[in-house]
């Protein structure tokens, strides 16, 4: 795949307040010539993609272009292809291009990451023609993603483009086209005969406004981390609203899907570490495991929200040592964390008092965070108490994680390996393994014996090879 590279940036990429932003990964198709790459000049307002002088087909290879619109606060990843119906002498034959188009919807999809379909024809064309090829985009995205229609080559519908609409609604209807929404447009340059400035204006804010309307919203990521025995599994039930998560015996991470106040979000419920130290190999495979999540989640979209899960009376320098690993080291100190402390049921009164009582605690141990909530999580107990729990904690994840907060943080090379690559850089300063893993009982908690083991993989190079 084709990345022609960004054609804007974000405003926070030049200092001020950084806002929110969402990434939308949108499909183009269409017959040959119908103006896809035309479209994604509309909307980059740029030339970046070649289009043909005339009605044929001229994109070869499966592109993608990111562009930022809505103020810069949502970033397009445009996917655009050959044409379908082309001739078999054409540059990309029918059968060809459609085997690539199910390819990348397939392949997108297994990774839930097509968010609206971009049907895309010329104005000029019999409706009943357009039947066809709708039901093989339909049938690659099976209902999941929405598919609206770009009507192009419109510029003779001036000023009101919209006519085309009102003149053709019922047969599309009546073919059994069903699409979430639909733009009215011209894509030709000013330097065409009958193209306006106002005319490409006007269809560049229809199909902005088409594609945030009808674009599936991204469910947000959070990650629920603490020490054994927290009680992770229990919140996500209490998050969820039903009995969704068990206690488990594996060390991999477990995702849910949960929905709430029209929100969805995918919570992800981490193995818990041991204490005092974490010194064990199921510590150690733990951590590789919880960086291998967050890895993952970085080329999905981001992380928006780390929810620290602790249980009242466990004040220990295990929970510090767990903070500073999923916020120090693993994230960077750039995804908001919130701390949630569980067993509270036997507490009698305001359960919230608890906080009042230790927040001096954490900032005494610079376990800085942006919010709390105090819960149970136990339902038989009190029913009632139970529902406050919930009721508090969806409110917690839904103000840290809404539009407004930071950019859903990507982590790139500012994770573990780059860690491990500085602590490589001071081991070869200090020359001593001994003096590195002194810095990792430390500042880690690791145990002597691994960080011994871990200050060598990390001399060798084995560390960042076995992550």
């Amino acid at each position: 795949m084709e990345n022609s590279g960004p054609s804007r940036l974000p405003s926070s990429s030049f200092g001020g307040a950084p806002r929110r932003t969402d990434t939308c990964n949108v499909v183009i198709v269409g017959e040959a010539g119908a103006g896809k790459s035309s479209l994604v000049n509309l909307i980059a307002g740029t030339n970046t993609a070649v289009v043909s002088s005339d009605a044929g087909g001229c994109t070869s290879t499966t592109n993608m272009h990111e562009i930022w619109i809505q103020n810069e606060t949502l970033k397009l990843l445009l996917n655009w292809m050959a044409g379908l119906d082309e001739d078999p002498r054409g540059t990309v034959p029918d059968k060809k291009a459609r085997k690539m188009l199910k390819e990348l919807v397939q392949t997108m999809m297994k990774e839930d990451d097509v968010h609206l379909v971009i049907y895309c024809v010329r104005g000029e064309r019999v409706i009943r023609t357009l039947r066809r090829n709708y039901k093989f985009i339909h049938s690659q995205v099976k209902g999941k993603v929405p598919i609206v229609l770009v009507i192009t080559s419109l510029e003779s519908y001036e000023p009101d483009m919209e006519e085309w609409w009102r003149l053709n609604e019922n047969a599309i209807s009546k073919l059994g086209m069903i699409f979430a929404g639909h733009a009215c447009v011209t894509t030709g340059m000013i330097t065409h005969s009958k193209v306006t400035q106002r005319g490409r204006n006007q269809s560049y804010d229809a199909v902005c406004k088409l594609i945030e309307r009808c674009r599936l919203s991204k469910p947000r990521n959070v990650i629920i981390f603490g020490q054994i025995g927290a009680g992770k599994s229990s919140l996500v039930n209490l998050i969820a609203g039903e009995n969704v998560a068990k206690t488990s015996s594996t060390l991999e991470c477990q995702k849910y899907s949960v929905e709430f106040d029209s929100e969805s979000y995918n919570v992800f419920d981490t193995v818990g570490l041991g204490e005092p130290q974490f010194g064990t190999p199921r510590d150690f495979d733990a951590v590789k495991n919880a960086y291998a999540l967050i890895q993952n989640l970085e080329r999905q979209g981001g992380i928006d929200l780390l929810v620290f899960c602790m249980r009242a009376g466990q004040l220990n320098t295990t929970f510090q040592n767990n903070y500073r690993l999923f916020y120090e080291f693993l994230c960077d100190k750039k995804v908001p964390v919130v701390v949630v402390i569980t067993h509270l049921e036997n507490e009698g009164g305001d359960i919230d008092l608890w906080w009042t009582k230790n927040k001096d605690i954490f900032r005494e141990r610079e376990v800085h965070v942006a919010g709390h909530a105090c819960i149970t999580a136990i339902k038989g107990n009190d029913p009632h108490l139970y529902g406050q729990s919930r009721t508090a904690i969806c409110s917690v994840v839904r103000e840290f994680t809404a539009d407004g907060q930071k950019e859903a943080w990507k982590g790139g090379d500012n994770t573990l390996v780059s860690l491990l690559r500085q602590l490589k850089g001071l081991l070869v300063k200090h020359n001593s393994k001994n003096d590195m893993a002194s810095r990792l009982i430390k500042r880690c908690g690791l145990s002597s014996n691994v960080a011994k083991q871990v200050a060598g993989m990390i001399k060798n190079g084995a560390l960042e090879r076995a992550i």
